[in-house]
């Protein structure tokens, strides 16, 4: 299994430069918004993590949630929204009345449906019995915890700050808070994992029952200080075929105890997906507020400054932070529909991409697909285009073919 593929499984793809223009799209105007919220600080910075973040100041925690109300208030236009998500960094490290105000400004800033999905990320050593039941009371009902290991050495190894005990005292905190809908986060493929070892935490985790889980492989990027750290220490990973053991043992546990691969990475209780995640994966439309957060509405994407100071900067001098404002052209936006449509179990439906976007995918790269098809990584049945599972494995050699 390539580094490019592991990629792949681990995180969004990024539209690449365009093909030769496609026929216009049609309008589309079935989507809900979903409601996006940064929030940058650590506690610690995991000797890891690639996401825009930083350690935790509370003088400049409280400035930039003055930043994020205001810019919230901004964007008011009452439209529809069915989810919230706080993403990090840790959010965890709001106090319950920031979100509770966060989420207050979003009720009326859009029109908020009755059961919109509402998750907070958070980390098992940030919470306690009072801050989730505050969490929970703000209005959070979905909790997603930065769990990665339940190996305590596995968790040192990433600089976490939290142990493998914590982590399932706090999902016990968050049942006795009230919180029904809980994902849990692991990472394979960790610096001297084996596949053993990978599974005693799927099994620690399957333990626990939460309603979703998302399973993802470790990225180590070129200027980790994990890459330090795993020098120093002649931690090595485990060869490509054990990762790729991994990926499969670990969801047929998964499956064993109920639960459903609905996405590369993500699986759950039945009516349990990831509401917010789904609009990434299915052309869906999201704003996003705080710091580095993107949007992407009726065809035009655009994102925040990555710097903090920067964006509050621009928030509290009455400018606009969007920056790089573009429309997607008819080829982005089909290309994305199609690799972004793979990522799910569900597939690729090709005559709704076709009533779309106007073009049929299989006319136009099924000559190219057809040696995948015969390998037995994609399956074709006249409507479908779907990635079988060990398909994923190699889902960037299939999902290149859209991209030239």
């Amino acid at each position: 299994m390539a580094g490019r593929t592991r990629r792949v499984l681990n995180s969004k793809l990024k539209t690449q430069s365009p093909r030769p223009k496609a026929q216009s799209p049609r309008p589309y105007t079935g989507c809900v918004l979903g409601l996006y919220i940064h929030v940058p600080f650590c506690s610690a910075i995991c000797n890891y993590c690639n996401f825009n973040r930083g350690l935790f100041d509370a003088a400049l925690k409280d400035r930039y949630v003055a930043a994020l109300l205001a810019e919230l208030e901004r964007g008011t236009d009452g439209s529809p929204a069915d989810t919230i998500y706080f993403g990090g960094g840790t959010p965890s490290l709001l106090n319950p009345a920031e979100v509770a105000a966060i989420v207050e400004r979003c009720a009326r800033s859009w029109a908020l449906t009755a059961d919109a999905e509402i998750t907070l990320e958070a980390n098992p050593e940030t919470v306690t019995s009072e801050r989730l039941a505050g969490f929970r009371a703000a209005g959070v009902n979905r909790l997603s915890f930065g769990v990665q290991s339940f190996r305590d050495e596995e968790l040192g190894r990433l600089s976490r700050l939290h142990s493998a005990s914590r982590a399932v005292e706090a999902f016990r905190m968050a049942r006795a808070a009230g919180f029904g809908n809980i994902s849990l986060d692991l990472m394979m493929w960790l610096p001297q994992q084996t596949v053993a070892q990978w599974l005693e935490s799927v099994d620690a985790l399957v333990a626990l029952a939460p309603e979703h889980a998302s399973l993802y492989l470790l990225e180590i990027y070129p200027n980790a200080p994990l890459r330090d750290a795993m020098a120093r220490g002649r931690w090595s990973v485990a060869p490509d075929e054990e990762a790729a053991e991994m990926y499969l043992s670990g969801l047929d546990r998964m499956d064993s105890a109920g639960y459903v691969q609905y996405e590369i990475s993500n699986v759950a209780r039945p009516g349990r997906q990831s509401r917010h995640n789904l609009k990434y994966w299915t052309g869906g439309e999201w704003l996003g507020f705080g710091c580095g957060a993107h949007s992407t509405r009726a065809g035009v994407r655009w994102r925040n400054p990555s710097s903090t100071e920067e964006y509050i900067s621009a928030v509290a001098g009455g400018r606009s932070a969007a920056t790089d404002r573009r429309a997607l052209s008819a080829d982005e936006r089909l290309e994305e529909a199609l690799f972004m449509g793979l990522r799910l179990n569900a597939g690729v439906d090709v005559a709704a991409v076709n009533t779309r976007y106007g073009v049929d995918p299989w006319a136009r790269y099924g000559s190219e697909l057809q040696p995948f098809v015969d390998q037995g990584v994609l399956h074709y049945d006249g409507r479908v285009l779907r990635l079988t599972r060990a398909g994923m494995l190699v889902a960037h050699e299939v999902m290149a073919v859209f991209i030239r």
